[in-house]
């Protein structure tokens, strides 16, 4: 078996998985964040992960940090607009020191004040970097954008003027409404039996009070399509087209990523890069993205270029998507863009972490994680006359989002 589940008394699911090596690692996945905040809370979630690192009951902020840190191990988190994921990486005879710290932070943070004040300077000047890189900043706008009026339609990071409001009640009020027992997962991998897995995460995850989501997410409210130009003064023009688009647990997921992988994915052979960069030299940056949540999703085609070369990059655009929708892959095409994403797929999956954070977040949404031949099966299953039919769906009246 490639993967075991298991579920503590209070709630809280595990996944493991026994492999070779000399390193381990886990995560805590709570499926709590941005999208969960009040309308006076925003960015209160990724302020949260930070401070989670500011010192527990029983140790100090200095402490916390330098726990794994001092045995050549590392500790981070992140926060997205959907969950909140703790994760270690350590050798394999300090995998339960990592679960324990985990667990610590989780359950046992103090958020002292003054800890709190000096990291919001901290996050204030993350802010202001996300700021001056427009490449980054045009993605939000654009979400922003998309899901207005929405859960999702705010940025993680919030605003500095609302995160200079936030204290430890803030947080901890946050935490009790959001972070519930049943919506987590401690996900781990390693050279160690499932069977020692479980027992670490009942040692330090165990005693936990059981506890239980009081709240359903708003679905996204409906939207019409745009498209908005922004005067920023940039060297180049910043451009997103892009549209709503399946969520996680729905049957065109799978085809919709394979399209896009197609059209924009991180091969040179990509529609998009042939096109724009490798044909006309008109953008080193093109990309393009699927991002699914829980209930919808978000495809997004980015590129950047001089200004004088934004509207012929548009064009160009705008005619692979409709080959796309009207089209059909021929035979040849459709067999040689599976095999490249199965690959891709199979080199990524060699990244032990990577595998361990989407394994943990299989469970916390589905219930269930795949095994990486029954996710190749299904790519290899999907069909021409399917990836047409999902470009139909998606790649009609897309959004548009320019700064310049």
């Amino acid at each position: 078996m490639e993967f075991f589940t298991y579920r503590l008394p209070n709630g809280i699911r595990g996944i493991h998985r026994q492999v070779k090596g000399s390193v381990a690692h886990c995560a805590l996945v709570i499926g709590a964040g941005s999208r969960d905040e009040h309308p006076d809370q925003y960015g209160l979630a990724h302020f949260t992960e930070h401070a989670f690192f500011k010192g527990t009951e029983h140790r100090r902020a200095w402490q916390v940090n330098c726990r794994l840190e001092n045995l050549g191990g590392e500790l981070n988190a992140f926060t997205t607009k959907e969950d909140t994921t703790i994760h270690a990486t350590t050798l394999r005879g300090d995998f339960a020191k990592a679960a324990e710290l985990i667990a610590d932070i989780a359950f046992h943070s103090t958020f002292p004040d003054r800890e709190l004040e000096r990291e919001k300077e901290v996050i204030a000047d993350e802010i202001n970097t996300y700021k001056d890189s427009p490449a980054d900043m045009i993605y939000d706008t654009f979400e922003d954008l998309l899901f207005a009026d929405s859960e999702l339609g705010h940025n993680i990071l919030g605003r500095k003027a609302s995160l200079m409001r936030y204290d430890g009640d803030a947080i901890r009020a946050f935490t009790a409404r959001t972070h519930t027992t049943d919506q987590m997962v401690f996900s781990s991998i390693g050279n160690f039996s499932a069977k020692a897995a479980e027992g670490v995460a009942a040692r330090y995850f165990a005693d936990r009070p059981a506890t239980v989501r009081g709240f359903e997410r708003a679905a996204p409210s409906t939207y019409a399509p745009f498209e908005k130009t922004v005067v920023k003064h940039t060297h180049q023009t910043h451009c997103i087209i892009g549209n709503r688009a399946c969520g996680i647990g729905e049957e065109q997921r799978l085809p919709l990523a394979l399209l896009t992988n197609i059209l924009g994915g991180p091969s040179a052979n990509s529609l998009l890069n042939v096109v724009l960069r490798e044909k006309n030299g008109l953008s080193y940056n093109i990309e393009a993205n699927y991002t699914p949540y829980g209930d919808t999703g978000i495809v997004a085609i980015y590129f950047s270029s001089d200004h004088s070369n934004a509207d012929q990059c548009i064009g160009l655009i705008e005619s692979q998507l409709q080959k796309l929708r009207t089209a059909p892959l021929t035979a040849r095409q459709l067999s040689m863009a599976k095999k490249q994403f199965i690959a891709q797929l199979a080199i990524s999956s060699e990244s032990n972490e990577s595998y361990m954070l989407g394994a943990g977040k299989s469970l916390l949404i589905h219930d269930d994680v795949d095994t990486m031949e029954q996710v190749y099966a299904k790519v290899r299953d999907l069909t021409a006359a399917q990836l047409t039919e999902v470009a139909e769906t998606v790649f009609s009246n897309m959004s548009r989002l320019i700064y310049k």
